[in-house]
């Protein structure tokens, strides 16, 4: 397929998004006191340690070279999680990249999703490969086995795109 056809067809979903209104339903806000992070509060490594946690509770400081030779970490240990997607959200919006903030937001949405049916949508978005009912049935998936409400409306705006632009599996 030509890479430019490709990316008409990416940037034809990203403008059909309205992004300066969120979907009904977005993820719940990580707020720490009430309050969201601004750029003041990066990069969190530095400012905000106490809020880098691991899937499995541990705190990124307690993350030593030593334990990892010991074995004492594991994978989970080291994979991003939502919540410091979120953090890093809040960042970017806090400084208007209202568009990096909306990604980051959605890929804290697939950190709940197993890694192997990340790829399985992935190219199942590509062009030809679904067809529009497959595309709106992960849709649903996604919105209601994972609560990821806005990978749900980013794939049922690919449907609608590829269905006007006949990119639909036959």
């Amino acid at each position: 397929m030509d890479n430019t056809l490709i990316e008409q067809i990416v940037n034809e979903v990203l403008k059909s998004l309205d992004t300066g209104v969120k979907c009904k339903e977005e993820i719940n806000e990580v707020k720490k006191e009430g309050e969201k992070l601004t750029v003041k509060d990066y990069p969190l490594l530095k400012n905000r340690k106490e809020l880098l946690n691991t899937r499995t509770g541990k705190n990124i400081t307690s993350i030593t070279m030593d334990k990892v030779i010991d074995g004492e970490v594991k994978p989970d240990d080291i994979k991003i999680t939502a919540p410091v997607l979120l953090y890093q959200a809040q960042i970017a919006e806090s400084v208007g990249r209202y568009q990096f903030g909306r990604n980051l937001r959605r890929a804290g949405e697939l950190t709940l999703v197993p890694d192997n049916r990340v790829l399985e949508i992935y190219n199942a978005l590509r062009p030809y490969r679904s067809t529009k009912e497959e595309l709106l049935n992960i849709a649903l998936e996604l919105e209601e086995k994972y609560g990821a409400k806005l990978n749900a409306y980013l794939v049922r705006q690919a449907a609608e795109v590829y269905e006007k632009r006949g990119r639909l599996k036959e």
